[in-house]
């Protein structure tokens, strides 16, 4: 009976000293809970297909936002890779730059005339970056905005320019010919640009860099109607003090691949004309 009793003060001890120690087992099935991802200085991002490259202790600048998780080893699921080993993340990858460059200057700059508000507030929502959502959220007389789009815009010059030829009448109008652009160019400062022309105004070639006062020699305009641009101008208080052109190429004909017209290329030329705003 003594011996009984003795195993049972045993056993007692035993479970009652365990009682504040978690076992091996309950530890590994705690730490399981943890992704440990280890992350390179220098990352490789793919953001919806557009690819990015930064320090990981930007990605880490703001921890409480989900990037700072991701990229700090507290999230819960571990940051997936493509096919190159590049971090995945299934977002936007063209808003993702504004969403970088708020980390690395710790302040939101957007470009002139921004267009896409509402859905960088939907990602800045996203990533959990409050105060980028707070600016976004501002009305727009309040938001902050980089000092150099106070420069004044009210002088300034624009050159427009074309290639153009002339299209030739069918067979019984050979006489009749029709001025043929085919783009019209508009070189200046880019908010200068966008304050004559507007909608008419295609930026696809020159994507904003996010400089606020620069100037670009890759504008042009939906249209090929170069009175209309020349009106626009003029509505703008703008002056044509200045043309310059070249001559056609006459009677010089050059071999052409077959299919092309010979006739148009030798009318080719090119104008420029400079507007003033003073």
């Amino acid at each position: 009976m003594a011996t009984n009793g003795a195993a049972t003060n045993s056993s007692s001890s035993s479970a009652s000293s365990n009682s504040g120690q978690a076992l091996p087992e309950q530890q590994a099935g705690q730490n399981m809970n943890a992704i440990v991802q280890v992350f390179p200085p220098i990352v490789e991002l793919n953001v919806g297909g557009v690819f990015y490259t930064t320090a990981l202790t930007t990605l880490q600048r703001v921890t409480e936002s989900l990037l700072g998780q991701m990229f700090s080893g507290k999230s819960k699921t571990p940051v997936l890779r493509d096919s190159k080993g590049k971090f995945f993340i299934d977002r936007d990858g063209v808003l993702f730059r504004y969403i970088l460059d708020f980390l690395r200057n710790q302040k939101l700059v957007l470009p002139e005339n921004f267009s896409e508000r509402e859905r960088l507030k939907k990602e800045a929502d996203f990533f959990q970056l409050q105060e980028m959502l707070d600016s976004l959220t501002l009305p727009k007389s309040l938001s902050p905005v980089d000092p150099a789009y106070s420069v004044r815009t009210s002088v300034g010059t624009i050159t427009v320019s074309y290639r153009g030829t002339f299209a030739f009448g069918r067979d019984g109008l050979a006489d009749v010919k029709f001025r043929k652009l085919s783009r019209i160019l508009v070189c200046g400062r880019v908010t200068l640009c966008r304050e004559v022309f507007g909608e008419t105004l295609n930026e696809s070639r020159d994507p904003d860099r996010g400089a606020t006062d620069r100037y670009t020699a890759r504008f042009f305009l939906k249209h090929t109607f170069l009175e209309q641009a020349f009106d626009m101008l003029v509505l703008a208080g703008y002056k044509c003090c200045g043309s310059c052109g070249t001559s056609t190429a006459g009677g010089i004909m050059v071999d052409k691949k077959p299919g092309m017209d010979n006739e148009e290329d030798r009318w080719n030329h090119y104008n420029e004309f400079v507007w003033v705003r003073e």
